[in-house]
């Protein structure tokens, strides 16, 4: 298991209510995530297709936060 400090590259499958996306991990994992506050202020568009660097929450991994939108 990785750290939970550490990205994690993955590709975003769709949008779902609430600022959140699913996101698919290289590994296969499907994961739910929100964009960090600094994205979420400079009001980054995120789009299905789009790579993402994630951050996986320690309490639960099936959960995390997108920390940048990779070109």
């Amino acid at each position: 298991m990785t750290r939970a400090d550490e990205p994690l590259v993955g590709r975003v499958i769709e949008p779902l209510p609430d600022a959140l996306y699913r996101v698919e991990l290289a590994d296969g994992h499907k994961v739910l995530c929100h964009p960090a506050g600094k994205a979420r202020l400079q009001a980054v568009r995120i789009l299905p297709g789009d790579r993402v660097q994630v951050e996986l929450s320690t309490a639960d991994p099936g959960r995390g936060r997108i920390i940048q939108r990779l070109a």
